[in-house]
């Protein structure tokens, strides 16, 4: 701050008291002067304050608010004297629009002063606030830097502010997600979320919907805060009418948002939906991938899902599931399966637009496991409708593809597999083709989690099995015979007894001896006898079929004697 910061004081000071001492003696306008004296009263307050502070005089901010003030003063003290001729002459009109007018600027500068004071930047050195903590710095020196940054976001001038903001996405930028909390806590977001107006200057909203873009992704409390702080609005119409590289930012900002359930609702309230649809339908590939994001997280809402279809998302969508980014297309296919998932209505849009194949032509083409997994979801909810059902059933290529997944996909994969394989109406000759799979359903039936593993495990080997040629390969795999043999066991508490039961009734229907020789040998016929006495679901009814032969005769006579 230049010698003169002194002197521009002092001024203020001088003039501050000659005003105070003549509002008291004002004959015209007096209720608009007593407004003013107020405000003068609290200008001097605070200046008094601020002279106090060890480092007033090198603060940047004051360089600017000290002689505006200084000139609000005196264009105050010229009203001051007109007021104060014994008969007022002008236009009485005039002169309290001009007295309505100061008393709006000196409650301006009493409003800067005073957030410069709460800041407490006026008690540190300006080497201190210019420096950027490092990531390794203590939050009290990062609190301190923040509130720096947003004191000149409020009250700075143009050059200010994008210098604020410039160190702001620096500070997100460089350091963890814990900065943006400190950022949530410290700073003033509603001052933040002003500058993404579309008044306000154009480099300072591009910077600003960058800032808001990265508070938001740092996670929940941060995102909750812009949330509260009605930033989805604003940055729905810079969407809207933005720039691209702005228009990128912000849906990034709104897919956050938007990733906690209690906020997707408000994007109908914004009239959001068509946006982000004509966003999806024209935007770059960065904003097409957010911009599906922002629809995949809202899609849950119902009024939102016949939105989308009102706005013609579904064609949308269909297209970038296969033309889309790597990214967009995983995102798409999430929306996809939630909109399948939710009524027949939108399975129907769905097949309408040929989805059904182009998931199968995206299944074939994709290699990342959390888009196979969307798109295998969308898969099994569409084919539930008769036309999907039809289709997936007379498809060998895509049975065989499920079963490689059965085999070697992850967990969910493989759960989603199997219950295809357990619904579908596979032919014979397809069950033949497929029988390798058979040691690999026995596992999942083993598996504790997901929920339903064992049941869509035990149910598509029970589909395999109606093929007696399969039931024989069964028997002779011995690693799959003991796994279902141990599984039939009381004292393994993991699977549950009416599945492994099940399957052993299936080996054993249609009076196949060499199967009931296999299983008797292999302990089957003790372990289902002890079940039958449990009362275990379809227990008595495996026994019985276990002892139709003289060997285990022989064991039903021992166990009855």
């Amino acid at each position: 701050m230049p010698s003169s910061a002194s002197e521009t004081l002092l001024s203020i000071s001088l003039l501050l008291d000659r005003l105070l001492l003549a509002s008291l003696s004002v004959s015209s306008f007096s209720s608009r002067w007593q407004i003013i004296r107020s405000k003068l009263a609290s200008a001097k307050s605070l200046l008094s304050e601020i002279s106090d502070s060890p480092h007033w005089s090198d603060n940047p901010l004051l360089l600017t608010l000290l002689p505006s003030l200084l000139s609000t003063l005196r264009r105050t003290e010229t009203l001051s004297l007109q007021c104060s001729l014994p008969s007022f002459f002008g236009g009485k009109l005039l002169m309290q629009s001009d007295l309505d007018m100061a008393a709006a600027w000196l409650s301006r500068h009493t409003n800067d002063l005073d957030l410069l004071l709460r800041s407490g930047v006026l008690h540190q050195s300006t080497a201190i606030v210019l420096s950027r903590p490092d990531p390794s710095s203590p939050n009290h020196d990062l609190a301190f830097f923040v509130r720096d940054l947003f004191t000149r976001l409020q009250i700075g001038g143009l050059h200010f502010k994008l210098k604020a903001l410039d160190s702001l996405i620096h500070l997100l930028s460089d350091h963890d997600k814990s900065a943006a909390a400190v950022v949530a806590k410290e700073g003033n977001i509603s001052c933040l979320i002003s500058l993404l107006d579309l008044n306000a200057h154009f480099s300072i909203r591009e910077l600003a919907v960058v800032a808001v873009s990265l508070i938001v992704s740092a996670g929940d409390l941060p995102r909750k805060c812009v949330f509260e702080e009605g930033a989805l609005g604003p940055l729905l119409r810079i969407i809207e009418c933005g720039t691209m590289p702005m228009k990128e930012s912000a849906a990034m900002a709104v897919e956050f948002i938007t990733d906690d359930p209690d906020n997707a609702w408000a994007v109908s309230a914004y009239g959001g939906v068509a946006i982000l649809v004509e966003l999806l339908k024209s935007g770059s590939i960065l904003a097409q991938s957010h911009a599906a994001g922002a629809i995949r997280n809202i899609s849950g809402v119902e009024d939102i899902r016949i939105a989308l279809a009102e706005e013609g998302a579904i064609p949308i969508l269909m297209q970038l599931l296969i033309s889309g980014s790597q990214s967009t297309q995983g995102k798409v296919a999430n929306c996809i399966s939630i909109l399948a998932s939710t009524d027949e209505k939108f399975r129907g849009l769905l097949l309408e637009e040929k989805g059904l194949h182009r998931l199968l032509q995206l299944f074939c083409d994709c290699s990342n496991s959390e888009t196979m997994e969307h798109v295998l979801r969308s898969i099994y909810s569409l084919s539930v409708s008769d036309s999907g059902y039809r289709m997936l059933s007379g498809s060998t290529a895509f049975i065989i593809q499920i079963v490689e997944l059965v085999k070697h996909g992850n967990v969910m994969l493989q759960h989603i597999s199997a219950s295809l394989l357990a619904n579908l109406a596979i032919s014979d000759g397809n069950k033949r083709v497929i029988a390798g799979s058979m040691g690999s359903l026995v596992k999942l039936m083993e598996s504790v989690k997901p929920d339903g593993m064992q049941e869509v495990g035990a149910k598509a080997l029970l589909s395999l099995l109606t093929v007696n040629s399969n039931k024989k390969e069964f028997v002779r795999d011995e690693k799959s015979l003991m796994r279902l043999v141990q599984m039939l066991d009381p004292r393994n508490e993991v699977v549950s007894k009416k599945f492994p039961v099940a399957v052993v009734a299936a080996l054993v229907a249609g009076g196949s001896q060499g199967c009931r020789r296999r299983l008797v040998a292999a302990g089957a016929h003790g372990h289902v006898q002890r079940l039958a006495e449990m009362d275990v679901p379809g227990a008595k009814k495996a026994l019985q079929r276990l002892s139709a032969n003289r060997l285990t005769s022989i064991f039903t006579r021992a166990w009855r004697d």
